[in-house]
């Protein structure tokens, strides 16, 4: 394999990369920087799925879900309701677009 790989440099925002549009993007990286979180909250508890899904307020098929990174089944909102309970907090900082 002679040729070479063309390399871009990225956004710091994979999902605007992979061409959602700006807003969306946006949106799933916040969702994803919270799922993230509360995965490290459900690692880091020692829990099992189902005593976790009990203390965050879900089924544990859908903690499930979330530990698995299904994004499309988890609103902002209720990602922000889920981190609280786990007892993350969560702040929202809003600054003019570059």
């Amino acid at each position: 394999m002679s040729e070479k790989l063309k390399m871009e440099r990225g956004s710091g925002n994979i999902f605007l990369d992979v061409g959602f549009n700006k807003v969306e993007a946006e949106n799933l990286k916040l969702r994803s920087a919270l799922m993230m979180r509360i995965e490290d909250w459900v690692k880091a508890s020692g829990l099992t799925q189902a005593a976790a899904a009990k203390v965050l307020g879900l089924t544990q098929p859908r903690l499930n879900a979330m530990l698995k990174g299904r994004i499309d089944l988890f609103s902002l909102d209720a990602l922000v309701n889920v981190a609280s309970k786990a007892g993350l907090s969560v702040r929202l900082v809003v600054k003019k677009a570059a």
